[in-house]
């Protein structure tokens, strides 16, 4: 399967990451790793993407694809998706309310309204 990764520099996309990294292991995935601009994340785009790097070394996962992608996060890994042959869209996001559902972000929401291809939220 050709899965993308989108990836935004929280806590919550580094722990993604690490889910889909294992599962990539597991069952031979091909994968691309993009990382979107959000300025009021933890972490930059740069500090996102030697630490995406750094964890697909760290796997054996040398053929992945890191990219960076500019632009408005949700508009700019949907346009991506459109343009590659992807079988799933793997993206983080999600927090429970106080009731227990969940609430989505509107990069998130975005992202599942506007996709091309099946989209996997990890939480």
């Amino acid at each position: 399967m050709n899965v993308l990764l989108g990836l935004g520099g929280s806590d919550e996309s580094v722990k993604t990451l690490r889910r889909t990294i294992d599962r990539t292991k597991e069952v031979g995935d091909d994968l691309t790793v993009v990382i979107v601009d959000k300025p009021e994340s933890k972490r930059s785009q740069d500090e996102t993407h030697d630490l995406a790097v750094e964890h697909l070394e760290e796997a054996g996962l040398d053929d992945a694809t890191v990219e960076t992608l500019e632009g408005d996060p949700g508009s700019a890994l949907v346009d991506y998706a459109e343009q590659g042959e992807f079988d799933e869209l793997v993206i983080g996001g999600g927090t429970l309310s106080p009731m227990g559902k969940i609430q989505l972000g509107p990069i998130t929401e975005f992202v599942l309204l506007n996709a091309p291809t099946t989209v996997k939220l990890v939480r």
